[in-house]
């Protein structure tokens, strides 16, 4: 393991499906501390659904805007660990990504285009250079993390490689139609709201309304816009339009799952669209 001359750190966040029942993010965190220990960490969370790459895209891509520029995430939801899928490290306007090559970082680069891209094949800056077959995140991810935060050029870590080859993660398209446009479910968080791929920006000052599970969803403003327990469609803190019950679980309501299609449809202002009075209610917010 490198170590460089310890300045001004910046941050390194940690992404996985770890869990916090056993002891994986602490030994993760404990590699980093060996490189620096003067690097401030932050857990953007260990509970993404075990192998659920897109719900890891879904969630980098919401945090990374949140944080300086020149922080280093480092993501590990790996299904492919220990065969001939890449490790990578990427440079992006805001900072830097390290993980493995599966689209998990397909996200973030569709808003942030990647600057530059490595394999990682300098070993001299893994934990040992014969790593685990099970655990990249201990002995590549989390001590290449540590020395890109903690000066080390992204040349440095290993074989510079083309971004556009980079993995994309198919989570489908969002197509216009006639009436609105039709996309899919990218992502489910805690309260069971059901987050599409259709960008809030779509609705932005238009009457509408999402079409799901047979059902048309009236589009609102705030979950309390309907009584508890009855579902709203609005658009969510991370910008893109979302199926939520109040005070409930769309998910377990309406039986909709990752990838499932919904459309939006836009009503003409000639007709009378349906939005129900302010009243008292806690939402299902994020």
């Amino acid at each position: 393991m490198s170590k460089k001359h310890i300045g001004q750190q910046p941050l390194v966040t940690l992404l996985s499906d770890f869990g916090d029942r056993d002891v994986y993010v602490g030994i993760m965190k404990g590699v980093i501390a060996q490189i620096n220990p003067r690097l401030t960490v932050v857990d953007l969370t260990h509970q993404i659904p075990p192998q659920n790459i897109a719900a890891a895209r879904f969630s980098l891509m919401n945090a990374y805007p949140y944080f300086p520029v020149g922080t280093v995430h480092v993501a590990v939801v790996d299904p492919g660990v220990g065969s001939k899928r890449r490790a990578i490290a990427v440079e992006f306007a805001q900072g830097f990504l390290v993980g493995p090559d599966n689209g998990i970082f397909s996200g973030v680069v569709s808003q942030s285009p990647a600057i530059a891209a490595v394999e990682l094949t300098n070993f001299n800056y893994w934990r040992t250079p014969q790593p685990s077959k099970t655990f990249h995140g201990r002995d590549i991810f989390a001590p290449v993390g540590a020395n890109l935060a903690s000066g080390v050029s992204l040349k440095q870590l290993g074989q510079e490689i083309d971004p556009a080859s980079l993995v994309k993660l198919d989570i489908g398209e969002c197509k216009q139609t006639t009436t609105g446009v039709v996309g899919c479910i990218q992502y489910i968080d805690h309260f069971g709201n059901l987050v599409s791929n259709i960008a809030g920006s779509y609705v932005q000052g238009k009457s509408w309304c999402v079409q799901a599970a047979g059902l048309s969803i009236p589009g609102c403003e705030t979950y309390s816009d309907v009584n508890v327990g009855e579902i709203i469609a609005l658009v969510g803190s991370h910008g893109w339009v979302e199926i939520a019950i109040n005070s409930g679980n769309a998910h377990s309501k309406l039986q909709l799952d990752w990838q499932d299609s919904l459309q939006v449809v836009l009503t003409y202002s000639s007709f009378h669209v349906f939005r129900p009075q302010m009243r008292r209610g806690v939402g299902s917010g994020e």
